[in-house]
């Protein structure tokens, strides 16, 4: 099973292909797409769109897992990243692959057994975790594996409640 761990935004979309054999995981590629902060919003989409594209036909992913957007100050930034994730989900989509979405919060608990873990835990346990020489960086990488890893762990009750849902 190949999951791809997308952290959503406009500046900076972090991701992450994960491989999962039973308890085992294993990075297969992380990175980050970037945007120019003076381009339009609309060319942004476009680069994000077609470095999505490239990555999904490139590394095949199973299983898609997004960051669901919490924002509680700057609407702005919200829409576009909005925006963004809505250009991610449309490429995932179109590629048949199913999206499972995460809070951050779900994604602490899983990657560090703690909901309020802070960055710093989270990029060390994702370290620790897929057996990496040094944290990922920027930030958006480690929340990208961290988001697949979460995905890794939720699968199994995912397949169950969607057995149920079918009755």
């Amino acid at each position: 099973m190949r999951i791809l761990g997308i952290d959503p935004g406009i500046a900076i979309v972090g991701f992450g292909f994960i491989d999962q054999q039973g308890s085992q995981l294993r990075p297969v590629q992380f990175g980050s797409i970037q945007t120019e902060a003076g381009l339009s919003v609309p060319l942004r989409l476009k680069q994000i769109y077609e470095s999505m594209q490239k990555l999904i036909e490139t590394y095949k992913p199973d299983e898609m897992s997004v960051e669901k957007l919490f924002f509680n100050r700057n609407v702005t930034t919200a829409f576009t990243v909005g925006q963004a994730r809505g250009v991610i989900l449309l490429t995932a989509e179109q590629a048949g692959i199913p999206v499972y979405e995460y809070t951050p919060m779900q994604v602490k608990q899983a990657v560090t057994g703690y909901g309020g873990a802070e960055k710093k835990q989270i990029q060390e346990m994702v370290r620790l975790l897929l057996k990496l020489k040094e944290a990922p960086k920027p930030d958006d990488v480690a929340d990208a594996l961290g988001i697949a890893i979460t995905h890794a762990q939720f699968r199994p009750f995912q397949k169950i409640a969607e057995g149920a849902g079918k009755r």
